[in-house]
């Protein structure tokens, strides 16, 4: 069966590498925190451009974090796209929060700045902006709506570590910004890791404090936080895989090309329209097939796995239905429920043999 991501490809690759990384934490002692995770940080905001890196324990409790550096507090509403994984509506929920769901783009399936624009109101602090399959949101026209109400941006980059828009690098666009090292993830680790960047230096003490369970020194804790440290071995690992990011990045371009030139012009066939000054990681390549159960049939029939991302809008989930949460919003969001009726995914990575699949198809 063809690997939906070749993770055994890439260690196979710099596996040398990997091993010394690994040695060397192992024979340190130093097993959490310490220089790995020092020298990651720093090779992060230097690869991104964002003036301060703060690594934590996964994605998602990066922007748990993060919401808890923007003061969200009980009560206060979100606006989070509703097509996306549920993590950013979850964390915003976990801390009180009242997350409000936006509409996607049909084209780029990012989140729509119209859409959320119209859901603005007196309780709304903020838009979580989510760079989905690896593009960046539009965040020129996202910004001007957020100055225009007073809200902050979180820019939740997951999945497009090293994708860009007009020359600037992921990672920096929002008042605060996170980004995932799930193993699956153009930069991924061997477990769950995270970082939040931004340039503001009280934001980036305030996430390092609240990680460290609220404290600066030991035994002494200022605030309530959480245990959100990133093991040195993580970190090891991502630092062999951060000098070959480029290189693998360029091979996922190219491999979307292949994919590309099967789909782009097959009717019943849509694949993410990448936007004009944009570059995307590719973290997924998904498709919108208007018969999808059809296509499954012959996916598996030619043996070719894939991922339904997703396959139902968020705010259609119990934990955000009525009974569970307070109403978000009386409004539908009509482009993510059919979007979640045909967007599938092939596998995708900088070692999967495109060319193969293409010929299986």
């Amino acid at each position: 069966m063809i690997p939906f991501v070749n993770l055994t490809a890439q260690r196979e690759a710099y596996r040398k590498e990997l091993e010394m990384a690994e040695k060397r934490v192992l024979d340190s002692g130093c097993y959490i925190g310490g220089p790995e995770v020092q020298a990651l940080e720093k090779e992060l905001s230097t690869y991104c451009g964002a003036l301060h890196t703060v690594s934590c324990g996964s994605g998602t409790q990066a922007l748990e974090l993060a919401l808890m550096v923007l003061g969200l507090e009980p009560g206060d509403q979100v606006i989070v796209p509703d097509f996306t994984f549920i993590a950013p509506a979850e964390c915003v929920q976990k801390l009180g929060g009242v997350p409000v769901f936006a509409d996607i783009d049909p084209r780029t399936l990012q989140i729509s700045p119209e859409s959320a624009k119209k859901l603005i109101g007196p309780k709304t602090r903020g838009i979580i902006a989510v760079n989905l399959f690896g593009q960046c949101a539009p965040y020129g026209v996202l910004r001007n709506i957020a100055d225009q109400h007073g809200l902050w941006i979180l820019e939740d980059s997951a999945q497009a570590f090293g994708a860009t828009q007009n020359g600037k690098k992921a990672c920096t666009f929002g008042d605060i910004s996170i980004t995932s090292f799930y193993p699956t993830k153009p930069l991924g680790c061997y477990g769950d890791g995270g970082a939040i960047f931004t340039d503001n230096p009280e934001y980036a003490e305030k996430a390092r404090l609240l990680a460290n369970h609220g404290s600066r020194e030991r035994y002494r804790h200022i605030e309530i936080g959480t245990n959100g440290r990133l093991d040195a071995l993580q970190a090891a690992v991502l630092r062999v895989k951060l000098q070959h990011l480029d290189e693998e990045l360029e091979r996922r371009r190219q491999n979307a090309k292949v994919y590309d030139q099967v789909f782009a012009g097959l009717p019943g066939f849509t694949p993410q329209a990448i936007d004009a000054g944009n570059t995307s990681t590719y973290a997924q390549y998904t498709l919108l097939v208007e018969n999808r159960a059809e296509f499954i049939r012959r996916l598996d029939k030619a043996e070719i796995p894939y991922c339904i991302h997703y396959p139902s809008p968020l705010h259609t989930q119990p934990c955000f239905c009525a009974g569970h949460a307070e109403p978000t919003t009386d409004a539908s969001c009509p482009v993510t429920e059919k979007v979640c009726t045909q967007a599938i995914s092939l596998p995708f990575c900088a070692f999967t043999d495109v060319q193969k699949i293409v010929e299986r198809i």
